[in-house]
């Protein structure tokens, strides 16, 4: 089974976001999803070097495919039950400037965040997609979620 790995650029300096990480880290740490932080100074081909050849690299970008919170539970089921691990790529400060194209491109929202905010939001999410997998109440979905299910 394929793991989830996430890769922030950075650790947050300010406390309420790191301790936001922190707690969503720990729940999903039972979950099979690791939570990998480089050092901020990391370059940007090392920080894209870092995930081994061969696995899946998302980059977490504004411009990327956006998905509603079941139909992100949805991929992040395909890629638990996959074969290879997923690395889950959040930007450094200045953006992908000088990545390669044709790397998938996942957006949380049309909206630009920092990336240390982003990285909450994405283990948020990550989050709430077990918690949908699971079927628990953590996950309000309105009219139109309980149509699709």
């Amino acid at each position: 089974m394929g793991r989830i790995i996430v890769h922030l650029h950075g650790r947050p300096k300010e406390r309420s976001m790191a301790a936001a990480l922190d707690v969503y880290a720990t729940r999903l740490r039972q979950r099979g999803v690791r939570l990998n932080v480089h050092p901020s100074k990391t370059s940007l081909e090392a920080y894209l070097g870092a995930p081994p050849q061969g696995t899946t690299r998302v980059l977490l970008d504004e411009g990327g495919d956006a998905l509603d919170s079941l139909a992100f539970a949805d991929m992040v089921r395909r890629w638990e039950l996959a074969s290879e691990d997923v690395h889950l790529m959040v930007g450094p400060p200045n953006g992908w400037e000088g990545a390669e194209p044709r790397l998938p491109r996942l957006s949380l929202s049309p909206l630009t965040l920092p990336h240390e905010l982003a990285s909450v939001v994405l283990l948020e999410q990550l989050y709430r997609a077990t918690e949908i997998q699971r079927g628990t109440a953590y996950h309000r979905g309105g009219v139109q979620d309980e149509e699709r299910n």
